[in-house]
This record gives structure tokens, sequence and C-alpha cells, in this order.
């Protein structure tokens, strides 16, 4: 059985959760969306770090912390976009990180869009 997880996030209109849990493990995709829908500007730094606060926000409403994050995966569109997005990554994290990739990609869902993270969390029983 998979449930959501109910956050304050823009609820996209595409067919999605924002996070679900299923055999103890949530997972979660976020993007650099504001509240109302819309990517924010300012380059990789300010699009990193609005993906982060979604990302901290969805682990939050799951009632878990970002140490129960396990693995990070990483989108950026290019290759020097991630010594910013790194620096603002590290921000959220502490030892022991996740287990964590990071991709270069030729665009995402929104051609305005710099990065994309995809997570999963350990869920207590």
């Amino acid at each position: 059985m998979k449930t959501p997880v109910k956050t304050e996030l823009f609820a996209s209109k595409a067919p999605l959760e924002w996070a679900i849990i299923a055999n103890n493990t949530l997972s979660t995709a976020q993007i650099p969306i504001n509240a109302e829908g819309q990517v924010v500007e300012g380059g990789i730094e300010a699009q990193a770090r609005q993906t982060m606060e979604n990302f901290k926000h969805t682990i939050e409403a799951a009632k878990l912390t970002m140490d129960d994050v396990t693995q990070v995966l990483i989108y950026v569109t290019a290759r020097d976009q991630l010594p910013a997005f790194n620096k603002v990554y590290a921000e959220y994290f502490q030892a022991p990180y996740p287990n964590r990739a990071a991709m270069i990609v030729a665009g995402l869902a929104r051609e305005e869009m710099l990065c994309e993270v995809v997570a999963y969390a350990a869920v207590p029983q």
C-alpha cells in the first residue's frame, strides 16, 4: 500500500504526489517552484535553495528529518552548476551523508528549470 504525504507545496495539475510512503520508504522528487507554482528566478543557487527547501518541507511533512534521507539523485542542466548546487546542498545535511549521484541532463520538464532532486528516506516502523 502506498500513502501520499500531505504537504503545503503547490498543488500540481500533473498526475503526481510530491511524496509517497510505501514499504517503509519515502520517495520524493522536488523542483525549484514557489508556492504559486512558478520556477524561481535567480540562477542555479536560487533554484537549488528552493528545491532543497521544498525537499526539507516534504521530509518534515512526513514527520521525518533530513537525517532519515538515505539517497539523493541530483539533476542539473550544466556541469558548471554543480559547485553552486553542492554549496546549497551541504547546508541541509550533516555526516553521515546520504548516498548520492549527480547527473548532467539536456533538460528538465520545464525549460527554465536548472535542477531537480529525487530522494529516498527510511521511514521507521
